[in-house]
């Protein structure tokens, strides 16, 4: 994929999760340099379904700027660690869907409840800021926390951030995107089935086998393109 393509892909993006919800006045999506894995494309600091094709920078894994003279997100340190730290990894969302941020705040474990919530992992876990850096805004805007954020990822599709929100990882761009689609889709049917009592959750070789069908091919490109079509009308 040349970078013209890859950039254009990545502002749809923007503009997908923005509409689906996921994304509103906060939260952003990467994709990594296919041409240099030490670097990254990540819009300048602005609402997500506003980005455009002259708002992409380019940055280090350490979040410097290599292209572009924008004003640059806080916590685009963020994406910078999970891609040091996830060679398999090619494009990350940190997102406040609102559906999601209730797991963040409680005890309850957000597990899949339906095949496609299968993609966010068995269960996802949560990263506390406070555990190891005190009191802080709770953006993660630094290094040290990024670095941190990251170890909990672990090898995982997701995590929670404890009173903040969540990180989705993909191959590329359109299965991050699939991740946190269907995340915020679980999380508001558990919701729901929590209200009315024990949810029936998917068993471990459910979530494996439901998982790896939709890891990337025809479901997320078909997905993608429903997405993509709604953004376009």
């Amino acid at each position: 994929m040349n970078k013209a393509v890859l950039i254009d892909e990545l502002v749809l993006a923007n503009r997908i999760l923005a509409h689906e919800g996921v994304l509103d006045a906060f939260g952003h999506v990467s994709v990594r340099d296919p041409d240099d894995a030490n670097a990254f494309y990540l819009s300048c600091s602005r609402s997500p379904g506003l980005v455009a094709t002259g708002d992409i920078m380019r940055f280090d894994l350490d979040g410097k700027i290599l292209e572009g003279d924008g004003k640059p997100y806080l916590e685009r340190v963020i994406h910078g660690a999970i891609l040091k730290a996830r060679p398999d990894v090619a494009s990350v969302v940190h997102h406040h869907a609102p559906s999601v941020l209730p797991f963040a705040l409680v005890e309850t474990e957000l597990r899949p409840v339906f095949h496609l919530g299968a993609v966010a992992g068995e269960t996802v876990p949560v990263w506390d800021s406070q555990d190891a850096f005190g009191d802080t805004s709770l953006l993660v805007s630094d290094t040290p926390m990024a670095t941190s954020l990251a170890a909990e990822l672990g090898d995982r599709p997701a995590v929670l951030l404890k009173r903040h929100g969540a990180v989705c990882v993909g191959r590329d761009i359109a299965q991050a995107v699939f991740v946190s689609i269907c995340m915020r889709d679980n999380a508001e049917l558990l919701a729901k089935a929590l209200a009315l009592g024990e949810p029936s959750y998917l068993t471990p070789g459910e979530i494996a086998q439901a998982a790896a069908k939709h890891d990337g091919g025809a479901p997320v490109a078909r997905a993608w393109e429903y997405w993509a079509s709604r953004v376009r009308g």
